[in-house]
Formats: structure tokens, sequence, C-alpha cells
């Protein structure tokens, strides 16, 4: 080998196969930090400029695999040098983790700049929803997190060119991806199409038109897309023409796309950061709603009892205060959940509030130890509980708040001393009337929730790449129906209009979800 480069790799890194062509493991640094690990290969030169890539895609589409591309293109690797060289480690590949990678090209032969590559964790794989969910979660943690990645210049859809453009399920990683990010990453999300014969890749192009997905595309509408073949690192002994081919195809696909993240504008992850929080706020929101609606409805039956109750011994206030009404009485209890430590450091548990007696993230938050950084939290005051409480009142653990009844039987007097420690009355005649306030009051706190519902919404579809995703669609209903309930035509049109946005790839991706979920 000629290049005093690669003959000084060789000398660093380990064999691994020998044939054609050699193919090597490089020696990396690895650091790990909770659910991220950080493969550093050369020394960071802290004045070179560097370009950070995202790669996402379905498990089996070649990310791992362009990431050696990547790395080999850097280091000037040639075909006819024989040699193949491997950042990633083959059982790294096979962890869930995100794993970032940086490329630290100091003598800058071929590329201006040095890289960060990001491998994330397949979609879709056996796993389920709850495993692509967790990806979702891990990737939010790379964004916010201080060793994690703040500016990106490209972000990757790796697919395969074969993929067929009428798949539920790469709908369904469509929409997962594009969920996550904010309006600004539009013009930096591109194609790469792995497995490529050079030709024009059609049945990805139509997924993503069928997707209707928001990215860098050329002056003709057609979405910007790079071309590899994934076989490199296989023996060419017998097929030696065909792999010279092959690795064209890669190379000209790397030219093109190392061209388009140099001329790319970075974008800081602050909005994309902000869609993510606004979509757990949301889902937390909705669940606090759905509980106390719920709660709502216990009482209106409780008052609906008391009410029919003294209705019934009308007159007899001052007389037989032993008669006896039967109430199914509403109260909070605790109920425990899982929870503890994930993945090895962030605390698993359910952010409450003693004050309201409500869940304000009840499904399971992994961000911190402490309440006080939730994602609910905002300027320092919980976004979800029914008052709004300080972020400090608030507590964190393996437990969440429950809505119950239970039938008991009071006698006239014991009704009058509960509805007391409420409010003084005068008579039955103003008992009842404060009842039904109380009742008004409840359909109100409701309602109030309803809207805030409606602002999460409308803030999404401000910041949001896309805003009729399924974690949106799953909620739209719902918030369509109890906003008709408040007879508020304005905002129901406004949310009609977004259900009707929905498209086919939307459709799609809700199918393969609920399917995966039976």
């Amino acid at each position: 080998i000629e290049n005093p480069t690669l003959t000084k790799l060789i000398s660093t890194s380990d064999l691994i196969s020998s044939g054609h062509p050699n193919i090597y493991q490089l020696k990396t640094e690895t650091k790990k930090f909770g659910a991220l690990s950080k493969v550093t290969f050369g020394t960071k030169d802290t004045k070179q400029i560097n370009k950070t890539i995202l790669l996402v895609g379905e498990t089996g589409s070649g990310k791992s695999s362009l990431v050696n591309v990547i790395f080999n293109h850097v280091m000037g690797v040639q075909f006819e040098d024989g040699v193949w060289f491997q950042i990633v480690d083959r059982q790294e590949g096979e962890t869930p983790d995100v794993i970032i990678y940086e490329i630290c090209n100091s003598e800058g032969k071929i590329l201006p700049y040095s890289i960060t590559i990001i491998d994330t964790p397949g979609y879709g794989n056996t796993k389920g929803i709850k495993h692509d969910d967790m990806v979702i979660d891990r990737m939010r943690k790379l964004f916010e997190t201080e060793n994690g990645v703040h500016v990106l210049h490209a972000v990757g859809l790796v697919m395969k060119a074969t993929d067929n453009r009428l798949s539920d399920r790469l709908m369904y990683i469509f929409d997962s991806v594009m969920s996550l990010f904010g309006n600004d990453m539009e013009k930096n999300i591109v194609a790469l199409i792995t497995h490529s014969n050079g030709r024009t890749p059609k049945n990805p192009l139509q997924a993503i038109e069928a997707a209707n997905l928001r990215c860098a595309k050329h002056e003709n509408n057609q979405p910007v897309y790079f071309l590899f073949n994934n076989q490199q690192n296989e023996d060419r002994t017998d097929e030696a023409e065909y792999c010279k081919v092959a690795d064209r195809i890669s190379e000209k696909g790397m030219r093109e796309f190392t061209a388009f993240v140099e001329n790319s504008s970075p974008q800081k992850l602050k909005i994309t950061t902000e869609v993510m929080n606004e979509r757990i706020r949301l889902t937390a929101c909705i669940q606090n709603l759905l509980e106390r609606i719920r709660l709502t409805e216990q009482k209106q039956t409780e008052i609906k009892q008391i009410h029919e109750g003294l209705k019934m011994h009308e007159g007899e206030m001052k007389g037989k205060e032993a008669d006896i009404v039967t109430i199914d009485e509403t109260y909070k209890d605790k109920e425990p959940i899982k929870g503890g430590l994930k993945w090895l450091i962030f605390y698993q548990g359910a952010v409450t509030c003693p004050v309201c007696e409500e869940n304000c993230h009840k499904d399971g938050c992994t961000k911190t130890w402490l309440p006080e950084l939730c994602e609910v939290m905002r300027g320092g005051r919980c976004t979800v509980c029914s008052k709004k409480c300080p972020a400090s009142v608030h507590v964190k653990g393996k437990w969440i708040y429950v809505n119950k009844t239970r039938t008991v039987k009071k006698t006239i007097q014991q009704v009058k001393l509960g509805c007391e420690n409420k409010t003084k009355f005068e008579n039955q005649k103003h008992l009842l009337e404060n009842l039904k306030k109380e009742m008004q009051q409840l359909l109100e706190e409701k309602f109030k929730l309803v809207d805030e519902a409606y602002q999460h919404v409308i803030r999404l579809e401000q910041i949001a790449l896309k805003v009729d995703s399924v974690s949106i669609n799953v909620h739209l209903d719902l918030l369509i129906e109890k906003t008709k309930e408040k007879g508020d035509t304005r905002k129901v049109q406004k949310l009609e209009e977004i259900k009707r946005k929905v498209d086919e790839g939307t459709k799609a991706a809700l199918r393969y979800k609920n399917a995966s979920q039976v």
C-alpha cells in the first residue's frame, strides 16, 4: 500500500479477516454516559470545523455499515488498496445504545472538516412499539445531556433500495422519525439509500412521497438522496468487476453526501428538544384530563345521590336526622407502579402533586431523579396539575394516585356535616344550590384542562416538522369530543382541520402501531 496514512492505520489496528480485502478492526477510545456511548478515533482538534450527522432508520437498513463506509471514505481507502476498516465493533452494533462516533481526521486530506456520526438503535424490530419508544427517549436524552449532541448538519434517513413503498411498518418508522424534529430541520433531512445497484431508487422515493415526508428537495421537488452499496467488505476473489461497480456506487454517493454536509447550515436542536418535550406534556396532560373526567363523573354521581337523598327527605332537615342515604363516595388512593433504575442511571418513576393529589407525569419519567427537572415542568411550575403548583412541592416515586369509589351509608346529619365542611348553608334549598355550584365548578375545571391540551396541540403545529403524527392522532378524537361538549366551535374546527390533514402515511403508521399492540 502506497498510502502512508493507511499503512499507519494497519499498524495500529487488529486484523480480523485475511483475504480480499483484509479487514481490520480499529482501536478506538470508548466512553459511556448512561445509555450513550462515545467512540473516538484520532485526536480531536478544537480548531477544526466539525460536522455532525444523525443516522436513523429501520433495523437492518444498514446504518452501522454506513458508518464504516463514511470512515473509509474519510481515510481515503481505495478499492485497489485491498483493505477495509471497521470503526463499528460487531458486538457494539448489536446493542440498543445510541453510539456517537467521532472521526478526527486532523490531516484533512479528504475532507476539510472532522465528522461526528450518531448511530441510533433501529426502529421497527421484533421487540415492538415499546422498544421504539425507548429509541425516541434515548434520542431526546442525546440532545439534552451535557455530553450529548446539540447541533446537527444532516439527518440521514437510511433506507434499503428494496424497501416496499406500501409497507405500513416503513410508514410508521417515517412517522416516528419526523415527529421528533422541529420544523427548522426540514432542509437537513436526506435519504441515504443502501444496497443500491446504482439505478433510481423508485420504491424508496415512492415511499417518501406517500408519507408526505418533509425533507430536503431538489429544484424539481424530488427528495435529495444518495446511493450506497454495502458490499465493500465482502470477498472480491470471484466477482471483482461486480464488486468494483458496487464500490464506485458508494464512492460517488459518499462524495455527493459529504459535499451536501459541507454546504448545509448547522441546526441547533433547541426546537427539536422542545418538540419532544411538548409531546410529553401533551400526553401527560391528556392522561390527567382522562383521570379528572372520570373523577368528575364519579363526583357527579355522588352529588346526584346526595341531591336525591335530600330531596327524598325534604322537610326533615330539622326532623329525622337518622334517615339513611346511600352514596357512592369518591376518594383518592395510591397504587404502586414499576420503577427504579433505568439504563443504570435514570430513575424511572411517576411525578405526582401531593397538593392536587394528581399524576403529573404518570408514564414513568426517566429524565432525572428530581421532579423539578421533569419535562412537564416549565418556569418552575407544573404544566399539568390543576393548581399549576410549584415544581418544588412535587414528588417522584414508585406509585400513582388513583380515583376510587366506595359505597357508604350516611345519615342526613352526616350529609349535612360533610357539606358544612365545604360551605355554610341556611336551609336545604341553599344546600342544593351549593351542590349544583360544586358540579359546575368541576365541569369548568375539566374544560380548563381541555383548553390546555388544545394549546399543546397548537404549539406543536407551530414548531413540529410533522404535527399530524401518530403521537398526536391518538389524542385528537378525545380532544374534539370534549371541546364539542364545551361548545367552542372555533377550536373544534381547528382540531378537525388538523384531523383532516392526517395523510396516508400517518394512517398506515397508525395501522402498524395498533397491530403491533394487539
